[in-house]
């Protein structure tokens, strides 16, 4: 005997809602790994002279010798003024991408802009440095700018820049693009003009989903090694701006753990757990900061 439809139903709702819990506990399982690995090995070197020093130099304990202890105050500087002005940079460039290709799709330049987008997406990380670092070298060899200024922070930046812009402008043109259609026309049938139907009602309405191409976007570039390795360099010393060698997190992260000493290893522990912990406050502080100013939930 066949058992009832509503039953047959509830099984496989049941069975189908097991299937996805399982789906959600493999994809948060490669996260709660990395944070647990940062936390049980970083957490030890996280101390006041860790944000306040600068890395000491590198100590083999079994000479006998005590090993100094340092931090990464300048490599923390460093990486939030790389990523502030790569964002100061990219932000309204991507934005204003993604509102072309999403409310002017039928110009004919949508189509080949976002199949650059697509493409410049998937682009190695290192490619583009090698890019930047060749245009900023050209414009050193012309004698435009200074010779110093080819691996400095300002290169390193606009690499970084060049990463995010294809990333929130593909973003931003499919959270404009969930917009339903109505909204505009009731707008426009209004006597709303587009640019401000754009930009006060339709812009406002994909809020969340912007933003989250915008943090998506911020966590890839402060995670960035490969281009900052030749456009901003790395130095242990102290930092006076962007006009120079720029030490960053993620660099200083790939150049301890390569050394084998047990001090300057500790700190790259400590680092990826700063750098793990600044993207995760600044994803949280953001979705709050967003439903405080708007109310409710995000779209």
């Amino acid at each position: 005997m066949r058992p009832p439809k509503r039953l047959r139903r509830k099984a496989k709702s049941f069975v189908l809602l097991g299937l996805c819990g399982v789906a959600v506990l493999l994809m948060l399982a490669p996260l709660a790994s990395i944070l647990f690995t940062c936390f049980a090995n970083g957490a030890g070197a996280i101390t006041p002279a860790f944000f306040l020093k600068n890395p000491p130099s590198a100590c083999n304990p079994n000479l006998g010798a005590p090993c100094p202890v340092g931090g990464v105050a300048d490599a923390i500087l460093g990486t939030l003024l790389l990523v502030a002005l790569a964002s100061l940079i990219a932000l309204p460039l991507g934005i204003l991408g993604g509102i072309y290709l999403s409310e002017f799709a039928e110009r004919p330049l949508a189509r080949p802009a976002r199949f650059l987008a697509d493409v410049m997406t998937g682009i190695p990380s290192i490619v583009i440095g090698v890019f930047v670092f060749g245009i900023f070298y050209f414009f050193a060899e012309e004698g435009w700018i200074s010779s110093f200024s080819v691996i400095s922070g300002y290169t390193g930046a606009v690499a970084l820049a060049v990463i995010m812009i294809p990333v929130v402008a593909r973003t931003c043109e499919e959270a404009l693009r969930l917009v339903p259609i109505s909204i505009r026309e009731a707008s426009l049938a209004l006597g709303i003009p587009r640019h401000r139907t754009i930009l006060r009602i339709v812009l406002s309405s994909a809020r969340g989903g912007v933003l989250t191409g915008a943090l998506l976007a911020v966590a890839r570039a402060g995670g960035e090694t490969a281009p900052l390795l030749l456009t901003a360099g790395f130095t242990t010393g102290t930092i006076f701006g962007l006009s120079g060698w720029t030490p960053s997190l993620p660099v200083l992260i790939y150049e301890f753990s390569a050394g084998g000493y047990a001090n300057t290893t500790q700190l790259a522990w400590g680092a990826a757990l700063i750098l793990v912990l600044m993207m995760l406050v600044i994803s949280v502080g953001a979705r709050l900061a967003l439903r405080n100013r708007f109310g409710g939930r995000s779209a």
